[in-house]
């Protein structure tokens, strides 16, 4: 006899309540079955494993270099990509000697995890991208475009725009300074097809001889090993990323058929991502990094927790699986107003004296709160001081922000953003004039403070190095480009500051001027100690590399030049040949086109092999003797009706008689008509088919193309670029300016993240992105925690975990009178019930059948070798009925159900909710770690309707 449970459709979560509910749902869970009608049902019947790996390939727990974040999630046969971050391509050391066990020998410290990512790469099913920096999102362009990570990608549509302006800012900024190739470097030997790029044009082939003597070539750095992307395939990849709204699932097809994803808010930046992957085999796994639970000024906190009691989303909620970093579990975070009001007062004090400060920044995700903060404090302070923002891509990334006002929070809106608090009136006829921006969101965030300079020296044009400013430059690490440009120059003048807002990236100087300023300060003043520490004067000198791209001149450009003379004439010669191969086919293809014109073209063959000038004009028959000068007397005369090729009159036979030249036989000069045919007797005109099809394409080209042909045609109207050469000097900079660290990274510090994750109560946690003091931090905090689970994971790079189950699945077949006899509960979109019977089998069937069990009473009559004894004075034995309650409570549910039945109901400490309905009248409902759930108090009005609303949030089903 079988028993268990009969899922209708599909059951998303099975619990009950009490010893026997437990039984049911394991029956259930263990004997489950699906159909449609009264049809036969087809199941597995073998013993299964539900296997879930997860490998970090970069930013793993317990790792001591902040690494870009990539992990690689299997979900049973489907590989899941989360994130696709890039390192910082220019370190200040690139040496094995110097990194230690962060490098390989003579390699990168990222080789590892770039070797891992393309081995993977086009096994790849699904990428998932979670925020818009180059740590999340940087390597996700060269992957897909070199790599083959053609995976169907999913972020929202903020995350792509940042990301892809990120991406380009990087970019276009190394391959200023560096020559990376066009194609792809393999470090080890590789044979990976990669397109050339236009970049390695000649104009940068300069042996290292050619060099000038202050110069160091940028061959002798080889960019092995720097995986870096052009624009146009930046663009490219990003755009074929798939956007979603937050909240928005998507139900994957496919080779990912079955899964459903679906993006929350984070925080952090504009468009951050938590990702909530449902699959039927392993159930809810949810991945959230990097996420903020405060409110900003142009962002809101993340969704993960919410209202005034710091509620867990009930979507995100109870998840089978946590994925989450510890990078700041052992920070205790400064407040918010303090940071503020010491960034602000900073940077008023120093421009009031006169000086200026530098501000590394990003190109586009953090930047958006420093310049919505700056704009404020501008317009309310009236000041006059200029807001310069070196990027080439600023404006367009405002743009991007401007056309998706409804992706910020905080407290941007239209009416504040940007515009001075007082003098409505003025701000009015401002609106009237700028109609047409306000139309596409330009009235928000407009920054009519802000500047914007593509590089230093178009800054240093405009405003000179004694004026007061603000600049901000990208990157924030300072490795390359403007900001690394400009610290050389501005660190050396007393009194400017150096402002820091993050800590960058190992390896780099922006993360060593931090460590510098971070061991000035005292040690109750460290950044991680919760307080503000106090800005420093830096002293002593610092040696910098410079990489720049620089004209070439002088015997350098003739070099260049006469290389470019050489190609140029290769390839007209070789255009010529192709030219010319190209007449000989036409003319071969038109030989027969009409009897006069092959006439024509005989005779003029027989006039070149006469070497008569074809521009005489034969007036008569006797014109064919023209031409003969005094030197060719001695030619014999010919007759005028006979053409014979060559000097006849000169011709020796091999055969002689007496010395004297043989005489040579006269005959007509016969050209044969050569007509190509092929093998079935007919020449295919091909110029007609090729005609044909340009017709063809002409009518089959859309608008796209069209526009796709004008771009073309305007970018080979661009001005060729100047030749130029990549230089790096080396400069050593004298240190006086003073130097300040405010942390507006806009993170979960420790506290925050060791509060959120209980709350979650995930069922198995993976920890990642921490260095090793701060995953013993979380694993110590997780560990004190009573109703936390204990399978917790942290897995160092490479390193996989493997997380599942094993269930065992049978093949049945419901009867017509099963079918007939089951009653159907209603829980959520499925319908449960419960079935005990019998499983029989029969020769014409593979499928055994499970059919209703009859009475025990009529079982024995008609087999009394199963009849009970017979006890004198006893009654039958009869099985009583039970109910299985299936569902799974949620006490924030519950406590809806109570107040719209007029019951007040408060949750106090962990998985209790307190029930009142009058002075003495309390009921207290308690959830354990396992599912029970316990009812408990006096037996009053309260307790029943309390329990009816308990009864109503699950399906009771009845044997």
């Amino acid at each position: 006899m079988a028993r268990g449970s009969l899922v209708w459709n599909h059951c998303l979560r099975l619990g009950s309540i009490g010893p026997a509910g437990q039984l049911a749902t394991a029956l259930c869970r263990n004997h489950r079955v699906r159909g449609l009608g009264g049809l036969a049902l087809g199941v597995r019947s073998e013993e299964s494993l539900k296997m879930l790996t997860f490998t970090p390939l970069s930013g793993a727990a317990k790792s001591s270099r902040a690494s870009p974040l990539s992990y690689l999630l299997q979900v049973d046969d489907i590989n899941i990509l989360l994130d696709c971050g890039s390192p910082d391509w220019c370190p200040e050391s690139t040496s094995a000697e110097t990194e230690g066990d962060d490098v390989k020998e003579n390699g990168f410290y990222w080789e590892q995890y770039c070797d891992n990512l393309r081995e993977i790469a086009p096994t790849v099913d699904l990428v998932l991208l979670s925020h818009g920096d180059l740590s999340h999102s940087g390597l996700y362009p060269y992957a897909y475009s070199r790599w083959g990570l053609n995976a169907p990608a999913y972020s929202t549509l903020p995350v792509q725009a940042m990301a892809r302006i990120a991406a380009t800012e990087e970019a276009d900024g190394i391959r200023d300074e560096e020559d990376v190739g066009g194609a792809e470097a393999t470090p080890k030997g590789g044979n990976d097809a990669a397109s050339q790029d236009p970049s390695d044009s000649p104009q940068n082939d300069l042996s290292q001889n050619d060099q000038p003597e202050d110069s160091t070539p940028a061959q002798l750095h080889s960019p092995k090993g720097k995986y870096v992307t052009t624009p146009q395939e930046v663009h490219d990849s990003f755009d074929a990323v798939n956007t979603l709204r937050y909240s928005q699932p998507a139900h994957l097809s496919g080779r990912c058929q079955g899964l459903t994803i679906t993006p929350f808010n984070a925080g952090h930046t504009l468009g951050g991502t938590i990702w909530k992957i449902r699959s039927p085999a392993v159930g809810t796994i949810v991945y959230a990094v990097n996420m903020n639970h405060m409110r900003e000024r142009h962002l809101d906190g993340t969704v993960l927790i919410s209202g005034a009691g710091g509620t867990v989303y009930e979507s995100l909620a109870r998840p089978d699986l946590f994925i989450t970093d510890a990078e700041r579990a052992n920070v205790i975070g400064s407040r918010r107003k303090d940071r503020d009001a010491a960034l602000i007062d900073t940077i008023t004090t120093t421009l009031s004296s006169r000086s200026s400060l530098l501000l590394p920044c990003d190109a586009s995700s953090r930047v958006l709160e420093l310049l919505v903060l700056l704009d404020q404090h501008w317009s309310f302070a009236r000041l006059k001081f200029p807001i310069c923002l070196l990027s080439r891509t600023g404006r367009e990334m405002l743009t991007f922000v401007r056309s998706m006002m409804e992706w910020l929070g905080g407290t941007v809106s239209k009416e504040d953003v940007g515009e001075e608090t007082s003098g409505k009136r003025g701000n009015k006829r401002r609106r009237d004039d700028d109609a047409d921006e306000e139309a596409i969101g330009a009235f928000a965030l407009r920054f009519k403070h802000l500047e914007f300079f593509p590089s230093p020296q178009v800054l240093l044009e405009t405003y000179s190095s004694k004026d007061p400013k603000l600049i901000l430059a990208v990157p924030a690490s300072l490795s390359h480009g403007p900001s690394r440009s400009l610290f050389a120059d501005f660190a050396a003048v007393p009194d400017n500051v150096i402002l820091l807002t993050g800590r960058g990236e190992e390896g780099t100087l922006g993360r060593m001027l931090f460590e510098r300023w971070n061991n000035h300060q005292r040690a109750e003043d460290k950044w991680d100690k919760g307080k503000l520490g106090s800005s420093v004067m830096l002293d002593g000198s610092l040696e910098l590399r410079l990489n720049s791209k620089v004209p070439l001149t002088g015997v350098e450009l003739e070099i260049f030049q006469q290389k470019q003379r050489l190609v140029r004439e290769k390839a007209a010669v070789a255009q010529a040949a192709l030219a010319r191969n190209q007449q000989l086919l036409e003319a071969d293809e038109g030989a027969d086109s009409s009897d006069s014109d092959s006439d024509a073209a005989d005779e003029e063959d027989v006039e070149r092999a006469l070497g008569l000038d074809a521009e005489v004009t034969r007036a008569d028959g006797s014109d064919w003797g023209r031409g003969i000068d005094a030197d060719d007397s001695s030619r014999q005369m010919l007759s005028f009706d006979i053409y014979l090729k060559g000097n006849v009159s000169r011709a020796v036979s091999f055969f002689k008689s007496a010395g004297k030249e043989n005489q040579r036989f006269r005959m007509f000069p016969y050209v044969e008509k050569k007509r190509r045919v092929d093998e079935y007797g007919e020449v295919i005109d091909v110029a007609m088919w090729v005609r044909r099809g340009k017709i063809m394409e002409e009518e089959a080209e859309d608008e796209e193309g069209k526009e796709r042909k004008r771009q073309e045609e305007e970018a080979k109207k661009v001005p060729e670029e100047v030749p130029s050469k990549y230089v790096s000097t080396v400069v050593e900079v004298q240190l006086a300016c003073r130097l300040l660290f405010i942390n507006l990274e806009g993170l979960n510090d420790g506290r925050a993240t060791k509060t959120i994750i209980p709350k979650v109560a995930p069922r198995k946690l993976i920890i990642v992105h921490g260095g090793p003091a701060a995953t013993e931090a979380l694993l110590e905090s997780c560990a004190n925690i009573r109703t936390m689970t204990k399978d917790i994971y942290a897995p160092a790079e490479g390193e996989s975990v493997q997380i599942g189950q094993n269930t065992n699945s049978y093949s049945i077949s419901l009867s017509d009178e099963m079918l007939a006899s089951v009653r159907m509960s209603r829980f959520e979109d499925n319908e449960v019930g419960f079935v005990t019977g019998r499983i029989t089998t029969s020769a014409s069937a593979n499928v055994p059948v499970l059919e209703p069990t009859t009475n025990q009473a009529s079982v024995s009559a008609s087999n009394p070798t199963l009849a009970l004894p017979h006890v004198t004075g006893a009654r039958p034995t009869q099985r009583l009925p039970h109910s299985t309650m299936i569902g799974e409570l949620k006490l924030t549910a519950l406590k809806a159900r109570l107040a719209a039945v007029g019951v007040q109901a408060e949750l106090i400490g962990e998985g209790v909710l307190v029930c009142r309905g009058g002075d003495v009248e309390t009921v207290a409902v308690r959830k354990s770690a396992r599912g029970r759930v316990e009812l408990e108090g006096t037996v009053c009005d309260v307790y029943y309707k309390v329990r009816k609303e308990i009864y109503g949030l699950h399906a009771l089903v009845s044997s």
